[in-house]
């Protein structure tokens, strides 16, 4: 058994395992500028970073842009499962698995082929009204009948919920071809073909949501003792809930609305990050931003290597790397009996 972590202790564990998971984001970022159809000499690729180098063309227009929205989007799917798992205080809670990345990839799609949007600000709107609905969906019929909202019930509500709005979105793109050759690509999940005036437009919605989800910390830490031990220590209830799921449908639409729907990485980081720095989410929360990213970034790598010269989805790589975890996870007995 794990020693307990005292008071005095917590701030220097947290602090070090987040600069652990810092240096590790750096080593994969400078991966990702070195690695892909062409692979460039580290040396080289650091040099160029610095000015002296000659792969500008490659690094600065095309591998930085693509690491850079890496970042981006890290930080929001791992900021969204981890609050999602606080506030619902159920350990499968993941924007993929409780139906709010398949409300924001339909509310793309609907956008794709009703209004024919097709830049960022004409789908973002679309996508968060999609994952703003889908989460509040998932919630009522995860908590109708006796016992109210209980981990397995939302989990069941939440695969519900994909599958129908999956169902759904596949039928719209029938309607529009030129919407289905987009969709195929994009619901795959891939960071590829995106410049920096992408990154530039989507950071403003991210960084919003990123900001609510830090500040709510406390208040997160508070609820996780129970809504009634959560009210006599002063915190507002309902205000924390409305601004966790203001967090999430920013966090989680922005991402969809860019890159697809990328699933498991919600669910697992947080996970990995409780294990490292503990429950406090002072620390789990900027812990799980940064182990994201560098999930994210890793896998993308992962996806230029397995399949050159052509290259697999990050959205593909991350899905073989969550689902035995779900599964694992699912099959704990004490989340089986909750």
């Amino acid at each position: 058994m794990a020693a307990a972590v005292t008071p005095a202790r917590a701030p220097r564990r947290g602090v070090a395992w987040i600069t652990a998971a810092l240096l590790a984001l750096v080593v994969v970022c400078l991966l990702s500028l070195a690695i892909g159809t062409r692979d460039i000499p580290l040396g080289e690729t650091i040099a160029t970073l610095f000015g002296s180098g000659g792969e500008d063309a490659v690094i600065w227009g095309n591998r930085f842009p693509r690491t850079l929205l890496g970042i981006v989007v890290g930080v929001a799917l791992g900021l969204s499962g981890a609050v999602m798992q606080a506030l619902t205080r159920n350990p499968l809670g993941d924007p993929g698995l409780l139906g709010i990345s398949a409300g924001a990839a339909f509310g793309v799609v609907v956008a794709a082929v009703t209004v024919g949007a097709t830049t960022l600000y004409g789908n973002i709107w679309f996508a968060f009204a999609g994952a703003l609905g889908a989460s509040l969906v998932v919630y009522a019929l995860g908590s109708a009948g006796r016992g109210g909202a209980t981990p397995v019930k939302l989990a069941l509500a939440g695969v519900a919920i994909t599958a129908l709005l999956t169902s759904l979105t596949s039928g719209l793109t029938l309607f529009e071809p030129e919407a289905l050759n987009r969709y195929r690509f994009w619901a795959s999940g891939s960071l590829a073909g995106q410049g920096t005036t992408v990154v530039v437009q989507v950071l403003p919605f991210v960084a919003a949501g990123a900001l609510l989800a830090l500040a709510s910390a406390s208040a997160l830490n508070s609820l996780a003792l129970g809504d009634d031990v959560a009210r006599s220590l002063g915190r507002r209830v309902g205000l924390v809930r409305v601004t966790g799921v203001v967090a999430i449908t920013l966090l989680t639409g922005g991402a969809v609305a860019v890159v697809g729907p990328i699933v498991f990485v919600g669910l697992v980081v947080p996970h990995v990050a409780r294990a490292a720095t503990g429950p406090d989410h002072r620390w789990l929360l900027p812990m799980s931003a940064v182990l994201a990213s560098a999930l994210v970034i890793g896998a993308d790598v992962v996806g230029r290597v397995i399949a050159r010269p052509g290259e697999t989805e990050v959205g593909v790589v991350v899905a073989f790397l969550g689902a035995p975890f779900f599964i694992a996870l699912v099959r704990k007995r004490r989340l089986a009996e909750l």
